[in-house]
């Protein structure tokens, strides 16, 4: 199964509603999918705010970034073939957009998809997003899954078999992910222990970075 990066604004209800609806298309098509919010560190995170280790997760922010940032740039860079960019909003969400320029310097085939009618230019969406995709953005969720794999297809022409080589910094980074993933990968998907949770997060906070391979 290949597994497609599912990227966009997370913060409302509503967000979350659109982003598991290009989830589900996808899944549907059958691709395997990484969720930020059901996925990565975010889920685990959220959910100690009104708990007595709030205290210490406040006080080990930094490292928690750090953290989430690692395991969504090894996602991106190594565990994820595909990349989907939702460009909904008023604006698309900041986070998303650094995550879809690392997808596009790592080789990724990158769909954008949007049905929101707001823009930024009088009905065009800034250039410097849509020139991340080799195709127009997707307005029906239902052709994503065959939009990914025309975007795979035309990149094939460009690019070489493999991974691209990776400058030092960013193999730091996603070898860090890749530990960080490792470690979540022992939790349950649901209903995980306080406890549990807790020691997860010591388990993350207790990671350095390390050499590469």
């Amino acid at each position: 199964m290949k597994f497609v990066y599912c990227s966009g604004p997370l913060f409302c209800p509503e967000e979350i509603a659109g982003m598991s609806a290009i989830e589900r298309v996808l899944q549907q098509a059958g691709f395997g999918t990484f969720l930020p919010h059901r996925d990565g560190l975010e889920r685990h995170v959220l959910g100690l705010v009104n708990t007595p280790l709030n205290t210490n997760l406040l006080w080990a922010r930094d490292m928690i970034d750090s953290a989430i940032f690692a395991l969504d740039v090894f996602q991106i860079v190594r565990r994820c073939e595909y990349f989907v960019l939702n460009m909904n909003g008023r604006v698309p969400d900041e986070g998303a957009v650094a995550e879809a320029g690392m997808a596009f310097a790592a080789g990724r085939p990158l769909v954008l998809f949007k049905n929101d009618r707001r823009s930024v230019f009088k009905g065009s969406d800034n250039s410097m997003l849509t020139g991340l995709s080799v195709l127009k953005p997707v307005s029906d969720l239902t052709k994503l899954p065959s939009a990914l794999l025309q975007a795979e297809n035309a990149l094939k022409k460009s690019l070489t078999a493999g991974c691209p080589a990776l400058p030092l910094n960013v193999k730091r980074v996603v070898r860090k992910g890749e530990r960080i993933w490792r470690v979540l990968s022992c939790l349950p998907i649901k209903d995980a222990p306080s406890a549990q949770t807790g020691a997860l997060l010591q388990q993350i906070l207790d990671l350095d970075t390390g050499d590469c391979d």
